[in-house]
């Protein structure tokens, strides 16, 4: 819960994070989420309008100047996802890769996230260390039965039956095809996940609607439309998926507005050229909560100077 916002019991932000993620996913419609590196971040897409964070593995890693490459430990992702969970009143999904590990890190990792506040974990069936999806490499799957056995140690650890466990599949990924993502679908299905997200780096959405097409299991189905970007929400949801994820723009975007700025201010020798391009400070400060902080300072101290005055 933010620390900026509060809630009554009848509030929807009043039940916990993954029973909400959870309404998401089953709502009826295509939920909207977007990936973010901090709470700053997070907040502009509470802002915007998006109905949940996505905490992207591939955003942090760059954000800490590394590799989308198993290179920061799992404490480092968690730190920045539980920040942004408690910036927000969206609930956070976490990009977890393929569990940090084996089956023990995995349980490990379940109840540090869930205890920080964190919505859902999503592990992948890559081995570890993983190589992000869209990079040349090894993509090489983990054995069915050992990405099953996680799942089911995910589920069976969790201490809130509603934390939201994703099977993320990545056989479309590694070139196995559609057969290998469906049999891969049913077996985690029967392990316990609550969700599934299939990943492609076509760019058109032809093999993410194939496999939402036949697979005929119970589990709402998620994907991140990186490449296949002119697919619309329209579509989505008329095809029955359950989430979209804006995995990396937010970071993207970011990217090219400081690097723009940046050269200009070193080309002209003065930022007046920039000031037009850029956020005002009274934004900066409003994304930190200051309205917030004075009013809240200056509420205590008035309460504490009539309680002294009343009390001389």
């Amino acid at each position: 819960m933010s620390r900026f916002h509060s809630a009554s019991p009848s509030d929807p932000r009043s039940a916990s994070p993954g029973r909400r993620l959870r309404a998401l996913l089953h709502g009826g419609e295509l939920a909207r989420t977007m990936g973010a590196h901090s709470p700053l971040s997070a907040r502009l897409a509470q802002e915007a309008g998006f109905d949940a964070i996505w905490s992207s593995g591939l955003e942090i890693s760059a954000t800490a100047g590394v590799p989308d490459a198993n290179i920061l430990a799992m404490p480092q992702c968690l730190d920045v996802a539980a920040a942004m969970a408690d910036a927000v009143d969206l609930p956070v999904l976490a990009d977890c890769d393929s569990g940090f590990g084996n089956v023990n890190n995995v349980i490990h990792m379940v109840r540090a996230y869930e205890a920080r506040g964190i919505a859902g974990v999503c592990i992948e069936d890559k081995q570890f260390p993983k190589l992000n999806s869209f990079l040349d490499g090894n993509q090489d799957l983990a054995p069915v039965a050992d990405f099953a056995a996680k799942i089911q140690a995910a589920v069976e650890c969790r201490r809130d039956e509603d934390l939201v466990v994703v099977a993320r599949l990545e056989a479309l990924i590694a070139g196995l095809g559609l057969d290998e993502a469906l049999r891969r679908a049913e077996v985690y299905e029967e392990a316990g996940a609550d969700a599934l997200l299939i990943h492609s780096k076509r760019t058109d959405p032809g093999e993410v609607f194939t496999f939402r097409e036949a697979y005929t299991g119970a589990l709402p189905v998620i994907v991140v439309p990186t490449t296949y970007n002119r697919v619309t929400v329209a579509e989505l949801a008329e095809r029955g998926f359950a989430m979209a994820i804006y995995a990396n723009h937010a970071l993207r975007s970011s990217v090219r507005a400081m690097r723009e700025t940046l050269t200009k201010i070193l080309r002209d020798g003065t930022t007046y050229n920039v000031e037009e391009d850029i956020a005002p400070l009274k934004e900066v400060f409003d994304l930190q909560g200051v309205p917030q902080m004075t009013e809240r300072q200056n509420r205590l101290e008035a309460r504490g100077r009539e309680l002294a005055e009343a009390r001389p």
